[in-house]
């Protein structure tokens, strides 16, 4: 899931999977494949990129011996995703 945020200030989570498509008129209103739209406060390259993060993240988990054993991912604003921890932070 990504997390992006209402014109109102309000954040929540959204399933990627579930975006059909992000028109940007000048808001940037996302459409769900069932046909739902959300005005948000991000851009569209804002919102391609945690999409593009989202999924990057899931392939590098996947890839690891033992993805069991990690913690879910738990993205926050101030941190983009990677699929490498920043040096010092231990999983």
């Amino acid at each position: 899931m990504i997390s992006l945020t209402r014109l109102s200030g309000t954040t929540f989570l959204l399933n990627a999977d579930l975006i059909e498509r992000v028109d940007c008129t000048p808001d940037t209103v996302v459409t769900l494949v069932d046909g739902t739209k959300y005005i948000v406060a991000e851009s569209l390259d804002e919102v391609r990129d945690e999409v593009i993060d989202y999924r990057a993240a899931i392939v590098a988990r996947a890839a690891l011996p033992d993805a069991s054993a990690i913690p879910p991912v738990r993205p926050t604003r101030q941190s983009r995703l990677s699929a490498v921890p920043p040096r010092g932070v231990t999983p």
